[in-house]
């Protein structure tokens, strides 16, 4: 299916938001998407592993700790995947949710008697809370401005980033975490429950999500984000502000770091800075995994939590059945590269018609 967007400047851009797949039927569509397959996979491992120790991954348990587990990086895939359907890479992230967690515990310690946070109201956790996206808003600014205004490409420019960022956060604190957390902030969003049981931390991570695919998929932001990414010079001609449209989405990406970093902390009780090093590279697996293109233009936040849950299924199902984690690596790696030839051959093949 393609999208038409009226522009201000010229005419209506086509803008395809289903893979590109064109005039097929339904079910041809769905089976030829990557998501679809991926989606198949995390049926299969869920099968799998249930077959195999039913008492023990079967539980409700099991399943309440893999959503609480996966929130923090599912927020963090959300900006992921507007960056990479513009044919982007964000390598910051991680480092981002870092500095934005050091930055939001700094904030409450100075703002608490003889910087002691734990006893600290919500007051001094809202603080935190609009310090952290605030920090983290400022780092997807500076990516925005780099790529977007100064042309400099995404991949350097967020490589150096990352390192600024993380360094940054070191300095914070002199190198080490912050653990001085208000005591409220962790029992009520880390570990608090609603609904009759649903983990807090997962609700904001769901509300978000649903926002992100509500942005992506039904506005006119979504509509230009696939359109820079299809054809970044087909849509500047078509009217749409690529560079002031590509500011934004790196700076929604920062923002939900910003985010992440203030849920890791809640979670946590700390900073938790070597927990999250390899946070920019999950969530780049997760969003590749669900289907979304590495060239641009295609891609869904339904496919990216569906990425996000593989290598969480794959860790808790080999812990349970006592496979070393070694595994995991490989099982996750394979799946990314076979999610990426997939992606590839859905090319050739559309181009060849």
């Amino acid at each position: 299916m393609t999208v038409s967007t009226p522009t201000k400047n010229g005419p209506e851009i086509q803008t395809s938001v289903d893979g590109g797949f064109g005039k097929r039927s339904i079910g041809q569509r769905l089976i030829g998407a990557n998501t679809f397959w991926i989606a198949l996979v995390l049926l299969a491992l869920i099968i799998v592993f249930t077959a195999i120790a039913p008492a023990e991954f079967a539980t409700l348990f099991t399943f309440q700790t893999l959503l609480i587990e996966t929130s923090v990086l599912l927020v963090l895939s959300v900006g992921m995947t507007f960056v990479i359907i513009t044919s982007g890479i964000d390598l910051s992230v991680g480092s981002v949710l870092i500095f934005a967690g050091m930055v939001a515990g700094k904030t409450m310690e100075a703002l608490s008697p003889d910087g002691d946070a734990t006893k600290a109201g919500w007051g001094v956790i809202t603080a935190g809370l609009v310090a952290a996206v605030v920090a983290g808003t400022i780092w997807g600014l500076i990516n925005g401005f780099l790529i977007a205004v100064a042309n400099i490409p995404p991949l350097i420019v967020t490589l150096g980033t990352m390192g600024a960022a993380l360094g940054a956060a070191y300095l914070l604190n002199n190198g080490s975490d912050v653990r001085s957390v208000p005591t409220e902030l962790n029992k009520t969003l880390g570990y608090g429950t609603s609904f009759g049981g649903v983990p807090n931390l997962v609700l904001v991570a769901v509300v978000i999500t649903l926002i992100g695919a509500w942005l992506l998929h039904t506005t006119k932001f979504g509509r230009y984000t696939y359109a820079v990414g299809s054809n970044a010079e087909g849509a500047r001609r078509a009217g749409i502000g690529v560079t002031a449209h590509l500011l934004k989405v790196y700076t929604l990406t920062g923002f939900l770091a910003g985010v992440a970093g203030f849920l890791s902390l809640a979670y946590y009780a700390s900073t938790t800075i070597s927990a999250h090093t390899t946070d920019n590279l999950n969530a780049i697996a997760a969003t590749v995994m669900g289907g979304t293109s590495l060239f641009g233009g295609v891609g869904s936040v339904l496919g990216t939590v569906i990425g996000v849950f593989i290598p969480a299924v794959l860790k808790k199902g080999f812990n349970i059945t006592q496979v070393q984690d070694f595994w995991q690596m490989i099982a996750v790696g394979a799946v990314l590269i076979a999610a990426v030839w997939f992606d590839q051959r859905r090319r050739r093949r559309r181009n060849s018609r």
